[in-house]
């Protein structure tokens, strides 16, 4: 009992962590899904979300820059669809990834000669800032929000791809580009729907995450962007459930690592796992093994 209320704020932390690395993770598991590739440039938008917000508070009131950061995410993963991803439909796989690191890139640096190199604050958010008391520890109010929206959201989401038209086409892009597109199924506005729903959940999840660490600068969304993509392949790249999993194994783990004084190797469990997991379990938890046609 004695390590469970030690550590308590740790766990809290980490319930909390995995939830905003599950909202950028699905935007990595949706695009795999759909067009078999990692969209690299997907922290960098969780990253831009951030910076929106930064610099929309300066000229609006909160009730406004919160869904006008939204908004403009959703505008830049879809601009970044169109750019990076578009042209290069019919390109062999590593053009493609080529051209998502590249994107990545200079996301990075149009925020870096934005910002001029300076770490900008996140403004605090009344109410999901506020400290609370839970079970004799402290802690902000985002970390019990942050779980229940999570939840809701993969819900509305799994709802979504099961019961809409454009959630079956998604399933049916899925599964099979060409024959989806034989049956005509319109395959550039089910691949942008794809990216306008990572880049919202990416967006969630800056003002969660932003909300618990408030410096943002041009590389920040690097290291959350790549726990997500292990937390995807973890939980198996492709499934949603699989990553929102593997989300929160990983948040819980790395604080614990945390409260146990081994912060210095927090980082580098993400990075073991990843390496075991693929030794092991190269579909991870919950994906599919995928059988070659002959």
């Amino acid at each position: 009992m004695s390590f469970f209320s030690t550590n308590l704020p740790y766990i809290l932390a980490g319930i909390s962590t995995g939830g905003q690395y599950a909202l950028i993770a699905i935007g990595y598991t949706m695009v795999y899904g759909i067009l078999r590739l990692i969209n690299f440039a997907h922290g960098d938008v969780f990253m831009a979300a951030g910076l929106i917000m930064v610099y929309s508070y300066t000229a609006f009131p909160l009730y406004v820059s919160i869904p006008l950061t939204i908004i403009l995410t959703v505008v830049l993963g879809f601009a970044v669809e169109r750019i990076a991803y578009k042209p290069l439909r019919n390109a062999p796989r590593m053009s493609i990834m080529i051209s998502a690191i590249g994107m990545s890139y200079l996301l990075q640096n149009l925020a870096l000669y934005i910002t001029g190199g300076l770490t900008k604050y996140y403004p605090s958010i009344p109410w999901i800032s506020d400290s609370i008391e839970i079970m004799g520890s402290m802690t902000k109010r985002v970390t019990v929000i942050t779980p229940i929206l999570t939840v809701l959201l993969v819900v509305a989401l799994v709802m979504l791809i099961k019961h809409t038209k454009i959630g079956m086409a998604m399933r049916a892009v899925s599964k099979d580009f060409e024959t989806a597109e034989l049956m005509g199924i319109k395959l550039d506005a089910v691949i942008s729907m794809t990216f306008i729903i990572g880049s919202f959940l990416a967006a969630v999840g800056s003002i969660l995450f932003f909300s618990n660490y408030t410096g943002v600068t041009p590389t920040v969304g690097a290291m959350p962007g790549l726990k997500a993509f292990v937390a995807a392949v973890f939980g198996g790249i492709g499934s949603i459930p699989g990553a929102v999993i593997g989300a929160f194994i990983i948040g819980i783990c790395e604080n614990i690592i945390k409260g146990l004084g081994w912060t210095t190797f927090s980082d580098a469990f993400t990075f073991v796992l990843l390496i075991i997991v693929l030794m092991f379990m190269p579909t991870g938890l919950f994906g599919e093994k995928s059988t070659d046609k002959v």
